[in-house]
């Protein structure tokens, strides 16, 4: 194993670790964190695809239901990881588990579409994953799931201020630790909440501030 993926493994399982202690009582009424109950697909990924420097480093806001939720691979639709990237490991189940957003691992039959979109079209511009992977990556500022009582997805712009700053804070920390590892020239935040923590941990970088998606 390379040791820019062991730095990539190491943070990830920090990072794994800090947001398992915090607390989000009052604020949301599930927390998934597939860093814990998805570890070893997620150290496969890190393992197989973050073994070099990149150019490009592309980031998300948090896994989707259907996505990383289910897989431990950010944007992971079930599809993607296991038919293009031929990862495919057991997954096992967060606690508590809400009855209507169960993780089914890579026997989930639904698709995550940001995933789906995001990685098909990697898939068309690059064919191979490792043509992909020898110069970008894909990660995921926040690591968790958060959830209302109802199964509604809780996305961590929506958490309140107080209760989002120690995760934020982590979150931040393992942003620059895959920077710093990883080297790339280009940040890209998929999306505005994405974008917004790349500046504000990034202030004085000169990334480029593409379009919110």
């Amino acid at each position: 194993m390379s040791e820019i993926a062991n730095h990539l493994i190491a943070a990830a399982a920090k990072l794994r670790d800090t947001v398992d202690r915090l607390s989000f009582k009052g604020t949301a009424a599930y927390v998934y964190n597939p860093l814990a109950y998805a570890w070893e697909t997620h150290r496969e990924y890190l393992t197989r695809y973050g073994n070099s420097p990149k150019t490009t480093l592309f980031m998300g806001m948090n896994p989707g239901p259907f996505g990383m939720a289910q897989t431990g691979v950010p944007f992971g639709e079930v599809a993607a990881v296991r038919d293009w990237m031929k990862i495919n490991l057991p997954v096992g189940k967060p606690t508590p588990e809400h009855p209507k957003r169960l993780v089914e691992g890579f026997a989930c039959p639904k698709s995550e579409v940001s995933g789906r979109r995001l990685w098909g079209l990697f898939k068309e511009r690059f064919g191979r994953p490792e043509k992909f992977f020898s110069n970008h990556f894909v990660v995921n500022y926040c690591p968790l799931v958060f959830m209302e009582e109802g199964g509604r997805n809780l996305t961590p712009d929506k958490i309140p201020s107080k209760v989002a700053a120690p995760l934020f804070a982590a979150c931040d920390a393992h942003l620059k630790e895959i920077v710093s590892t990883l080297k790339p020239g280009i940040v890209i935040g998929v999306g505005g909440f994405a974008l917004k923590r790349i500046n504000e941990t990034f202030p004085n970088a000169m990334f480029p501030r593409p379009r919110n998606s």
